[in-house]
């Protein structure tokens, strides 16, 4: 949640939701306030009565998108023994790959304002991708458990390896299909799990 706090969680997603559309129809330079509200159908200055300005907004949405992809990725002790571990695997990368389009990405790291939010927040404890790795080892050693990988696997490197890769594909991915990255994952998974 931002400093100033924002009274209605629905509001909150409406206006994220919209910027990512507008960045996505328009492309980064396109993201105002002004644009974000007026995609998200509401009054002209709603989005700075919640949030200190708009990079205060990115960071935010930033934050709120690695916390999705962690939720997510702590879920995968519900998929033990189901489907394989590549595609319960293969599906945590990919939510978070999808978290965040790579021009919102750009702009959280290349707007001295919005990259300082997010490292405060990554900081105070909002989760990032070292929860994503915890939840991922935490599910590769309960496979091992149940004799879905080998008993010498080490889950720890395999979990740093593929999230440390995920890192490298969100920072650097531009717009390359998402077929290409996909076989990429698949491509690793298969290395790392076999």
């Amino acid at each position: 949640m931002s400093p100033r706090g924002v009274a209605i969680p629905d509001l909150r997603e409406r206006l994220f939701a919209a910027a990512e559309r507008v960045v996505a129809r328009d492309g980064a330079a396109a993201l105002t306030s002004r644009a974000v509200t007026a995609e998200a159908d509401c009054a002209k200055g709603v989005l700075h009565a919640h949030f200190s300005g708009l990079d205060e907004f990115v960071a935010e949405l930033v934050l709120d998108r690695f916390a999705r992809s962690a939720r997510h990725a702590e879920a995968l002790h519900t998929k033990v023994g189901q489907a394989t571990v590549a595609e319960n695997l293969h599906e945590v990368v990919g939510t978070l790959l999808d978290s965040l389009p790579p021009a919102v990405v750009g702009l959280a790291m290349t707007r001295p304002a919005a990259a300082s939010h997010t490292r405060g927040g990554f900081q105070s404890g909002a989760p990032a991708f070292d929860a994503i790795q915890h939840a991922v080892t935490a599910y590769l050693q309960a496979e091992q458990h149940d004799g879905r990988i080998p008993p010498d696997s080490d889950a720890a490197t395999i979990a740093l390896a593929l999230v440390g890769t995920t890192h490298h594909l969100l920072m650097t991915r531009s717009t390359a299909p998402a077929t290409d990255t996909a076989v990429t994952v698949q491509r690793l998974l298969a290395v790392l799990l076999s």
